[in-house]
C-alpha cells in the first residue's frame, strides 16, 4: 500500500491500482466548479510588490536593450535629442503590441472528439500543435492563411455547431502540417513539447517511456526514450511493465536533452549518447510539472510536486542529490510550473487555487526546508477533480517565499497550465492561466486583472476569427468548458486555447484583440493612460539616479549614427 497527497489529503493507494488514478477521471463531466473567490481578497489596487517587479526593468520592453540589438556600438547624444523632438518615425512593431491583450471571446479554429490536453505555439509562432487523449498529436502551420471551412448546417446538438463540414474526429481552418498517430500509453498524453528546431515532438502517456517523433514525415518513426531502469521483461501488448509514469516533459534550449518529471522523480535524458543521464528522487508525490530554468546553461532544473513544493536542481552540483533551494507557499499540489526563461523568474499555478511567482534568489535553502518538509497546511481529504474547493485553512505556507500572488481562476478538474506572456513584444510583463470555469484570467504583474476571456461565448468555426466581436447570446446557456492550456503568440497579439467542451470532445479558439471598446475605453482614455505611465517611468528613473528630471528614453529603433 501507498500513501500519497501529503498537503492535498492523505490518499490510500493500493498497489494493484494504476498510477493513472491521478488523471483519470479528469475528463468527466462534473458539476461547475464552485465559487471559492470569496474566500480570497480582491486586488483593486496595484501591490506594491508588483509593482516594485515592473520598474525593476528586469520586465517590459527597455530601450536600451532593444538599440543593443542593433549591434549599436555608440551613441550620438545630439542626434537623440534632436530625434525625440523632430521624429516622425512611427514606433516599432513590438511598441505597438506591447499593451495589446487578447480580449475576444474567441472563434473555433479546431475540434476534437477527444479532450486535448495541451496546446502551444512553437517559440516563433509558426507551428502550432495539440496533443489530444487519444494520442494523437497535430501540427499547424500558423504562417498560411485559413481555410474557411463549408458552412455549417443548423443542428440540435451544441457541440455540433463548433464543427466544419466532415469527420467529427478533428476538424479544422488552420493548415494541418502532420497529423501523428502516437504510440499508445496510459489514458492519455499528458504532455507535448516541439524542438527548438520545429523538427521534432516529444510526448508523454503516463508510462516510463517518452517518445520522439518527426513533425514533419507522413508516417514518422516513435522513437522510444526510455526513463526507467532496464526493464525486466516488457507487458504482453508492448506497454512498459513499470508502476510510475512520466507527466511532463521539455526539450532543453539547444534540443540535445530532454527533461523528464513523474511519480516523485525527475530525469534527464541525452538525446545523442541515448540514454538517461539524470535521476533524482525529487519529491514525496507525483512531479506534475518540470522544466529548465533558463534558455541558455542547461544547468538549473526545476520540478513541482503534489508534495505542495518546487524544487530547484543544479546538475553542477548532484552530488549531494539535494536540490539547491526550494520554493514554499503553496498549500496544495502544483499543477503547473513555467519559467520566464531568464534563470531568475518562474510561476506555478497550484491546486489552492492560487497563482505564484517566484524568484530563484529568494528560495529557502534545503536546510530550512527540511524543518518544516513533512508539516502540512492542505485541506484533509481534498480533491479538486470534483470541481470544489472548501475554505482553505491558510491562505498560504506559513514560510511562504513566492513574490506575488495572482487569484480568480479556477485550478480544479485537471493540472491547468499558466505561462508569462511573450518576451518579445510584451516583455513577460503579464501572466496568463487557463481556468476550470471555462475562462482566460490574464494579470499585470502587479496583481491585477487585466483581461477575462469567457469561453463561453465562443463563436462556431463558420466564423472569421478576425471579424468583429459579437454580443454574447442571450439565451442564458453556458457550455460546461475546461480551459486546460493558452498559448500567446509571440509577435501578435493573439492567444490559442484549448478548451474541453464537457465531456463532448474539445475546442481550440482563437483570441485576437478586438480593440479598444472591447476594454470599455475610448482613444483619449488610451492616450492618457499612456501618458501617466510615461511620467511614472521618468519619474522613477530621476529617483533611481538621483537626479532633478530626466528625459524618458523612446523605444523607437532610432538607428543612430556615428556624426
Amino acid at each position: 500500500m501507498r500513501y500519497g497527497g501529503a498537503l492535498g489529503g492523505v490518499r490510500v493507494i493500493n498497489d494493484d491500482q494504476e498510477d493513472v488514478e491521478d488523471d483519470s477521471e479528469d475528463d468527466m463531466d462534473y458539476a461547475p466548479p464552485s465559487n471559492h473567490r470569496g474566500f480570497f481578497p480582491e486586488v483593486k489596487e496595484p501591490q506594491e510588490a508588483g509593482v516594485n517587479l515592473l520598474m525593476s526593468g528586469e520586465f517590459g520592453r527597455i530601450g536600451h536593450r532593444l538599440k543593443s540589438s542593433h549591434g549599436q556600438k555608440h551613441i550620438n547624444m545630439y542626434r537623440s535629442i534632436r530625434d525625440r523632438a523632430t521624429s516622425l518615425r512611427s514606433p516599432p512593431r513590438e511598441e505597438l503590441a506591447s499593451h495589446l491583450i487578447p480580449n475576444s471571446n474567441g472563434t473555433a479554429v479546431a475540434c476534437y472528439s477527444s479532450n486535448a490536453y495541451s496546446g502551444q505555439f512553437s517559440d516563433d509562432s509558426s507551428f502550432y500543435y495539440t496533443c489530444v487523449q487519444d494520442f494523437t498529436l497535430n501540427v499547424y502551420d500558423m504562417t498560411a492563411a485559413p481555410t474557411p471551412p463549408t458552412p455549417s448546417r443548423v443542428q440540435s446538438n451544441r457541440r455540433r455547431r463548433f464543427m466544419a463540414e466532415g469527420s467529427e474526429d478533428h476538424q479544422t481552418t488552420m493548415k494541418v502540417i502532420n497529423t501523428i498517430q502516437g504510440s499508445p500509453g496510459r489514458w492519455t498524453i499528458t504532455d507535448s513539447h516541439l524542438s527548438p528546431d520545429n523538427e521534432r515532438m516529444i510526448y508523454a502517456s503516463i508510462s516510463p517511456t517518452v517518445y520522439m517523433t518527426n513533425v514533419r514525415e507522413p508516417h514518422p518513426e516513435q522513437i522510444p526514450l526510455r526513463f526507467g531502469d532496464p526493464p525486466r521483461r516488457q507487458h504482453l501488448w508492448g506497454f512498459d511493465d513499470e508502476r510510475f509514469g512520466i507527466w511532463s516533459c521539455r526539450f532543453s534550449a539547444d534540443g540535445k536533452e530532454v527533461v523528464a518529471g513523474g511519480d516523485g522523480k525527475i530525469f534527464v535524458y541525452d538525446l545523442n549518447a541515448d540514454r538517461r543521464t539524470v535521476k533524482i528522487d525529487a519529491h514525496n508525490d507525483d512531479v506534475n510539472s518540470c522544466c529548465w530554468a533558463d534558455s541558455a546553461s542547461g544547468n538549473i532544473l526545476i520540478s513541482a510536486s503534489d508534495d505542495t513544493f518546487i524544487k530547484v536542481w543544479d546538475r553542477r552540483s548532484l552530488s549531494s542529490r539535494k536540490p539547491s533551494g526550494v520554493f514554499v507557499g503553496h498549500t496544495e499540489g502544483i499543477t503547473n510550473v513555467s519559467p520566464k526563461g531568464d534563470g531568475r523568474y518562474i510561476i506555478s499555478n497550484g491546486k489552492d487555487q492560487a497563482l505564484r511567482l517566484w524568484d530563484l534568489r529568494k528560495m529557502r535553502s534545503n536546510e530550512e526546508f527540511e524543518e518544516y518538509a513533512h508539516t502540512t497546511y492542505g485541506i484533509p481529504q481534498y480533491d479538486y477533480r470534483y470541481g470544489h474547493y472548501p475554505r482553505p485553512r491558510r491562505l498560504a505556507h506559513p514560510h511562504d517565499c513566492s513574490v506575488m500572488t495572482y487569484r480568480g481562476h479556477a485550478v480544479l478538474k485537471t493540472l491547468i497550465r499558466c505561462h508569462f506572456s511573450p518576451a518579445e513584444t510584451t516583455g513577460s510583463q503579464y501572466i496568463y492561466s487557463g481556468s476550470a470555469d471555462g475562462r482566460i484570467h490574464v494579470w499585470s504583474l502587479d496583481g491585477q486583472v487585466l483581461q477575462v476571456i469567457d469561453r463561453a461565448h465562443t463563436l462556431p468555426m463558420s466564423f472569421d476569427p478576425s471579424d468583429r466581436e459579437l454580443p454574447p447570446s442571450a439565451d442564458g446557456y453556458r457550455d460546461r468548458t475546461c480551459v486546460r492550456d493558452v498559448s500567446w503568440h509571440s509577435k501578435e497579439p493573439v492567444m490559442l486555447s484549448v478548451g474541453w467542451n464537457g465531456g463532448r470532445g474539445s475546442i481550440v479558439a482563437r483570441h485576437e484583440w478586438k480593440g479598444l471598446r472591447k476594454m470599455g475605453n475610448n482613444m483619449e482614455d488610451w492616450a492618457e493612460k499612456q501618458k501617466q505611465e510615461r511620467e511614472e517611468r521618468a519619474k522613477r528613473r530621476s529617483e533611481r539616479f538621483n537626479i532633478p528630471g530626466a528625459f524618458e528614453q523612446s523605444d523607437e529603433s532610432d538607428e543612430d549614427e556615428d556624426d
